[in-house]
């Protein structure tokens, strides 16, 4: 007998067990899990839809042989939108499952794909729930996307025999330090994973610095530089600024999380003294925050108007409530200057290639932790602006509203940024279509 066996067994009834101590815990959590989802529908009613999903029940027939895409929330399926998208057209007939934590992400995906896609709930990561929904979608792919892993999702899944890709995969360090401490549950988990495709080197070295083998992980680059852009968006951006005001300046502040508005409404406040007829375009990232946000503006004095309301703004009007889905682009696409949120405050950022896309100048906060790799180059490239408080803030969006030949060459530049940048599509899904015919079912 192999010396090595009875260590290998040891090990795998190590890990079995730190799995089954984590599921019991997850048991033990459902009163808490259960209060919480109802603090977050009183807030969302949206989180008090399909509720069973979440708990391991679906309806319907059961599907075959699907193409499975986990994404957290709305950044990340618009992240994966070019890949499902592709994916639709290379295994035509082959039944497509997308699934969200959060209900926005949802009404994203209702509105980009409709019937044509299977929309579900991913449900806690009880061992029941999950082979629920693997008994429902019977997947012959799992694409998560960035790095939503948990464990039993994985167990699961792996044991099945479906192969699992991590597509755009990014691993900062600090999570990095967090998956070494708890290794005895993190280790076999990684190991379940087929293929790794990073989005730069350094996440590339830290995945394999907690265990994955070399041959599992390719550096794809990050797939949100191929964002594709409506052909009408031009257009459509126009008519919009018309009916704002051509003659006014605009600055968005885009994705906004509590305790960056107030800062925000201060930067533009400081901005009117010397910009009196600048508008302010204001987006909360989530919908539940629009009445409190709209309510703050108010409370602060100045003149609000909604967005939904698709009126012509008045010229008294001073901002401008983006409280629709699925505009953010359009809102970006008719101002001047961007301000991405979520990074004031240790958030973590949100996708500041979006307004740059679109040939809008864009300053962020420091904290954008999520999109580290992007932020460097896009910080090297000198087309990203970095503040740290409302004054810096205000300072930079003044540098560039007064100067327009240099904000339009800095337009111009984060655009070509981004089209330089562009690729790393098309690398993910050729590691998805040499995967599915390495497994027999490509």
């Amino acid at each position: 007998m192999d010396k090595q066996e009875p260590e290998k067994r040891g090990s795998n009834r190590r890990n079995e067990l730190a799995r089954k101590l984590y599921s019991g815990a997850f048991y033990g959590a459902i009163p808490l899990l259960a209060w919480r989802l109802y603090r977050r529908g009183r807030e969302n009613p949206g989180y008090r839809d399909r509720v069973g999903e979440r708990f391991g029940h679906f309806h319907g027939e059961p599907l075959t042989r699907s193409l499975w895409v986990h994404t957290v929330s709305v950044g990340e399926f618009l992240a994966a939108k070019g890949m499902i998208d592709w994916l639709m057209e290379r295994y035509p007939g082959w039944p497509i499952v997308i699934t969200t934590m959060t209900p926005t992400g949802a009404d994203r995906v209702k509105a980009a794909y409709g019937q044509r896609v299977h929309h579900h709930y991913l449900p806690y990561d009880f061992p029941a729930a999950v082979n629920h929904l693997l008994d429902h979608i019977r997947p012959a792919i799992l694409i998560i996307m960035e790095t939503e892993l948990w464990p039993n999702l994985v167990h699961f899944t792996h044991q099945r025999e479906v192969p699992i890709v991590v597509a755009n995969a990014r691993l900062s360090e600090k999570s990095a330090r967090g998956y070494a401490r708890i290794h005895w549950l993190t280790a076999p988990m990684l190991a379940a994973i087929d293929r790794v495709a990073a989005q730069g080197k350094a996440d590339a070295n830290r995945f394999i610095a907690l265990g994955l083998p070399s041959s599992a992980v390719e550096i794809t680059g990050t797939i949100k530089f191929d964002l594709v852009i409506d052909d009408d968006l031009r257009a459509r951006a126009y008519t919009l600024r018309e009916r704002w005001g051509s003659a006014r300046l605009v600055w968005i502040a885009a994705s906004t999380h509590p305790g960056e508005d107030e800062q925000v409404l201060q930067a533009f406040r400081y901005l009117q003294g010397h910009f009196p007829h600048l508008l302010l375009v204001l987006v909360p990232r989530h919908p539940e925050r629009f009445a409190p946000v709209a309510a703050l503006v108010r409370q602060q004095g100045f003149k609000l108007q909604l967005h939904s309301q698709r009126d012509a703004v008045l010229p008294s009007t001073e901002v401008v409530l983006g409280d629709t889905m699925g505009e953010l682009l359009l809102l970006m696409a008719a101002s001047d200057v961007a301000f991405m949120g979520g990074s004031l405050e240790p958030i973590g950022g949100h996708n500041m290639l979006e307004p740059l896309a679109v040939g809008v100048p864009t300053i962020c906060g420091p904290h954008v932790f999520n999109f580290a790799t992007v932020a460097q180059l896009l910080t090297e490239h000198g087309v990203l602006t970095t503040v740290s408080s409302p004054l810096a803030l205000a300072n930079s969006v003044q540098e560039l509203l007064e100067q327009p030949e240099q904000r339009a060459a800095l337009a111009e530049k984060g655009m070509a940024v981004v089209d330089s940048h562009r690729g790393a599509l098309l690398r993910l899904c050729r590691l998805l279509e040499n995967l599915l015919m390495e497994r027999g079912v490509g």
